[in-house]
Order: C-alpha cells, then structure tokens, then sequence
C-alpha cells in the first residue's frame, strides 16, 4: 500500500530526533471555533482519568448534549462524573457512567448492547489501554494481557460499535476513534513472519520487554483499524486512529509504580511529556477536526500523518489479512463479520 501525501515520510515519523521535536517543541492548533457538539452523544472509555477524563471534559465544552463515561471502577467513575459536573455546568443528566470491562469479553459485548440501545451515538473515543510492567496472562482467554485489552477486546469493541454509530438517513456519518501510540513505529515486531501470527501472544516471552509488547498491541490496531476502513464506508462511520503524544497527568504507566523502571519512566515523562490537556486535544481533534479524509489514517496535533512505516511495506498487506482473518476467528462467537455487513445495509 503506497502511503498517502503527508508532510513527512513515515520513516521521519518514526525517528526519534522527530519524537523528540514533536515532544517538545510542536503545538497543537486549537479547534476551530465553530465546533458546537450540540445534541450530539458521545462515548469515551477510560475517562475517569488522566488523558480519557481531559478528552471528555473537552467535549461537554463544546456543548456535547451526552457523554458516557466508559469504565472499569464504577467508583472512580462517578468520581470523575462529579468532577466533570463541577467543572463544566453540566445538567446532571448530561454524563453517564458506564462499566466497561476490557479484560471480560462479556462486558464487552453487554457494553455494545446497551450501546445499540441509544437514540444516537456520534462519537466513540477508545482511550482505555494497559501498559504491563510484569508478563502476565488473560485467565479466560490465555493471551497476554496487553494483547488482550489493547488489541483483542478493543477491536472487538470497535467493531460492535459500528451498529450504533451508524446515522440515522440524512445524518453525518459517525466517528470511531482508536487512540494509538508513537511506540508501534518502533518495535521489532519479530511476530510478523510466523503464520499463525496470535497464537504466540499465548506463550510466555522468552525476554519479557514491556515497552515492544506495548507498542506491538498499537502496532496491532493500526493493522485492524486499516482493514476494518476498507469495509466500511467513510460516509457511514468515519474511522481514524490518533496519537496524544507521550503525556503526564495519566496512569497508563501505573502498573511500574513502585519499580525501579516505573520511576525513570515517569521521571523521564515528566522532563519531556506533554501536559495531559495538549494530548487530549489532540484526541479531541480525530473526533471533530476531519472530514471523510480521515478515514483509515492516523492523526496528531489537528494532522494527518503516517503510521508505522511497515503499513505502507509491501508485506503489509499479507500481514494485514491474515491478522484480519485471524482475528475474525478469535471473535466468532460475536460474529464481528455480520455486524459490519449490517452495517452495510
């Protein structure tokens, strides 16, 4: 797949000189003034926190008419809706707390379920990840977890998703959103040669690094999100991914607390890392800055730019189908593959 015309070639993207310079030196334009999400619902999981909680209280802002907050600890959700009424003025009414459990294929698809159910949905931001200091292993499923929530159960959310986005006649199309990760681009990604591709995120690693499998779980996305585009049509549900940035102010690295590794880490964010409010707008931007041109691609601050520069490598595609087809018979038992066809018609 030829990349599209961006700014800068995916390997640039990827380097870390330019890392570097978007971390400290690149801004994020503001949204147009003229964005008014008046009427409109949106979804947002993994927002009783850090970046997921800056995305939502960005959108009741703009006048969103409803906001879900999707997430695993009710407690800290109605925490965060509190928070979000006191500082926003918004009617009680206006902001839900959903659970939404990303290791539990159940709370998944009863999740997606309740979804269907609302009047309308024009936005979902699928914020929620987990970055795993310690190799451990879904007890359900059997894949390690990383590859359980950030690619697995997210995708599988994703795809329920379309059902409810999908506007009523005469409507705009809805949004879906995948928040990615600079990491995808720099991973070894030794996994790409074996055929099947999944089954070896069930054994144990012969190094664990938390860092390439983190960033193999967006790698993984990416691959999804690209397929899953070619599907479905823009005019219907516009589907992107986006990039915060590496940001303070969230706990995704919350699993290295008390570690050695966990401290440089979050020392290192706090030197280089951009406030969670900039990478939240970023975020904000992938739901309501583009048109249908964003569709399949891959945004940071208010732009279109490449992904990982293997998308766009001639082994891309073979890779792409098979992780699809791969995928598809992981979740059969959702049958992911009709639902994007009733999507369709």
């Amino acid at each position: 797949m030829a990349p599209p015309q961006f700014s800068i070639t995916p390997e640039k993207e990827a380097s870390r000189s330019q890392w570097l310079y978007r971390q400290l030196l690149a801004k994020t334009p503001p949204l147009a003034q003229d964005v008014n999400l008046s009427g409109k619902v949106a979804i947002v999981t993994g927002s009783n926190s850090g970046l997921g909680l800056e995305t939502a209280r960005q959108l009741v802002r703009l006048g969103l008419s409803k906001l879900i907050l999707a997430v695993r600890s009710e407690s800290k959700g109605q925490a965060a809706r509190k928070e979000l009424l006191a500082d926003t003025g918004a009617a009680p009414e206006e902001i839900e707390v959903w659970n939404l459990d990303l290791s539990s294929y159940e709370s998944i698809t009863q999740f997606a379920d309740r979804a269907k159910a609302l009047h309308r949905l024009d936005i979902a931001i699928l914020n929620a990840g987990l970055f795993q200091a310690k190799e451990t292993f879904n007890p359900d499923t059997g894949y390690e977890q990383c590859v359980q929530v950030n690619y697995l159960s997210s995708m599988l959310l994703m795809t329920l998703l379309l059902g409810a986005l999908k506007p009523k006649p005469g409507a705009p199309p809805g949004r879906l959103v995948l928040v990615s990760s600079d990491t995808a681009a720099w991973v070894n990604f030794k996994e790409r040669d074996a055929r099947p591709i999944l089954p070896i995120f069930k054994k144990k690693a012969e190094k664990w690094d938390m860092q390439e499998r983190y960033g193999v779980s967006k790698l993984l996305g990416q691959f999804y999100l690209k397929e899953l585009a070619k599907r479905v049509p823009a005019s219907v549900v516009t589907i992107d991914a986006v990039n915060p940035g590496f940001c303070y102010g969230t706990a995704l690295t919350r699993d290295g607390d008390g570690t050695l590794t966990g401290a440089l880490i979050n020392g290192f964010r706090r030197i280089v890392g951009k406030p969670s409010s900039v990478g939240a707008l970023s975020i904000v931007h992938a739901a309501v800055s583009f048109g249908e041109d964003a569709h399949g691609q891959y945004t940071e601050d208010g732009e279109i730019r490449p992904m990982a520069p293997i998308i766009y490598k001639p082994e891309a595609q073979d890779i792409g189908k098979q992780l699809w087809d791969e995928t598809m018979a992981e979740l059969s038992f959702a049958h992911l593959e009709e639902a994007i066809q009733a999507v369709l018609n």
